[in-house]
């Protein structure tokens, strides 16, 4: 278990080891989900896939993947690393 502490701003301090368990960089969106009994999940911001579409060099594929299917597997990969 890890603790963090509220500054008087508001401000939380995440500590490292979660910093690393979810991957994330300073300015980096984190998102806060409420949940029952007082628990929150805290998770990084969602992209969808045609938010970012574009970024990478194209591959030439026999068959192209949609955009379902890539928000799938984003969405796929976030449940594995512990996320919504």
């Amino acid at each position: 278990m890890e603790a963090g502490t509220l500054s008087s701003k508001g401000q939380i301090t995440i500590p490292k080891k979660i910093r690393e368990f979810l991957h994330i960089q300073t300015s980096e969106k984190l998102v806060f989900i409420p949940l029952e009994e007082g628990k929150v999940l805290l998770t990084t911001e969602q992209k969808s896939a045609s938010s970012i579409f574009g970024i990478l060099k194209h591959r030439s594929r026999e068959t192209p993947v949609s955009l379902e299917q890539m928000d799938r597997a984003i969405q796929k990969r976030r449940i594995e690393r512990g996320g919504e």
